[in-house]
């Protein structure tokens, strides 16, 4: 078992990886709650909600709501499902609530935290790769169909608590997600975290200890950004590498269409060719595409029209008077912020398009 704590200007907390840490759950909550309510997807629910219920049996008592699997959930009738379900249960200012499952229960789980009765406790447990970023550094949401994550807040759980365990069953459609969030933050640090993870020519194949490093070193990477910028008002969009155009494609194509994690890596790879343009630099362009490539990244998307991309682009949240604004690397690991006006981005978003095809 490994623990970080994570520091910022509103609480501290503890992320706790190991094995088996869904049937200790009593040992990481912070205090006695007068009720608790778990919320997960209807993939996590058959798999390990009843090792959860049964760990803290007898503890408090305990509610659970079910929701569809997939990034649709992440929306406002879902939401307000779920508020119906918490005071149905008889949540009061002293309940908690646990979200069990990957990303999406994450944000939304944590979403119904925050604005239930003006906010409650609420603990991460992720199962899933990608969960390792989304459970760490507070930002929870729901989508609206004009872009991904628009309605939110940031609002910290008082306990992470990641059963690596869990990760046994995911599909390889959602451990290629996850390790996109991985590479991201190996972009985002020192060069040496890339060579480590390009060395990894198939992630499908890797071992738990691997694994579990892997994992360790990207919730390290987020950790020192966040609680240096708690609320992305300077470098913590540094984490957003790869989403201007990610969360775009996840809106236009659909959710649920396009995992994020195969969106994100579109979008470093866009990420990537602005900033050799930009600045004139060479980055190891080639090297992530093959690394994609060998462990079947979807690099062929349908056909979409570039003028949507880029008014999506320009609604995304970090969009500042109009401008797109983007995470660049000047080289890997010295990441940086640049506003972009339409134009030109509407230029070279045509041409990275059209070399896509090629792959």
């Amino acid at each position: 078992m490994k623990k970080i704590t994570i520091q910022t200007s509103t609480n501290q907390y503890d992320v706790t990886i190991g094995e088996g840490l869904r049937h200790q759950v009593l040992e990481y909550l912070p205090k006695q709650y007068s009720r608790i309510f778990i919320i997960t997807d209807s993939n996590v629910a058959p798999l390990y909600l009843h090792d959860v219920i049964n760990s803290i049996n007898g503890a408090s008592p305990v509610d659970y709501a079910v929701v569809p699997a997939g990034e649709a959930s992440k929306s406002i009738q879902i939401y307000y499902d779920l508020m119906s379900d918490a005071i149905k249960a008889g949540l009061d200012r002293d309940s908690l609530i646990i979200a069990l499952g990957g990303g999406m229960v994450g944000d939304l789980a944590g979403f119904v935290a925050a604005t239930f009765m003006r906010g409650i406790d609420f603990i991460q447990m992720p199962t899933t790769i990608l969960a390792h970023d989304s459970s760490v550094g507070g930002k929870v949401a729901i989508n609206h169909d004009e872009g991904k994550n628009l309605i939110g807040c940031f609002y910290p759980p008082v306990a992470v608590i990641y059963d690596v365990e869990t990760l046994h069953t995911l599909p390889f459609k959602e451990i290629r997600s996850g390790y996109a969030e991985i590479v991201k933050h190996s972009f985002i640090h020192e060069s040496s975290f890339w060579s480590t993870i390009s060395q990894v020519n198939l992630i499908e194949a890797i071992n738990d200890t691997e694994l579990v490093n892997h994992l360790l070193k990207g919730i390290e990477v987020k950790a020192q950004i966040v609680e240096q910028d708690e609320y992305e008002s300077n470098i913590r969009q540094f984490l957003n590498f790869g989403h201007t155009l990610g969360h775009a494609l996840e809106s236009e194509i659909g959710y649920g269409e396009i995992t994020h994690g195969e969106a994100v890596a579109i979008g470093m790879l866009f990420a990537f060719q602005v900033s050799e343009k930009l600045y004139e630099i060479k980055l190891p362009y080639e090297q992530l595409i093959n690394w994609l490539k060998s462990n079947q990244y979807p690099l062929k998307i349908q056909e979409i029209a570039t003028d949507k991309l880029v008014t999506r682009m320009k609604r995304d949240k970090k969009s500042k008077s109009q401008k797109i604004t983007m995470v660049l690397l000047r080289e890997v690991g010295k990441p940086l912020i640049e506003q972009l006006d339409d134009q030109t981005i509407h230029l070279w978003l045509g041409e990275f398009l059209q070399e896509l095809k090629c792959h």
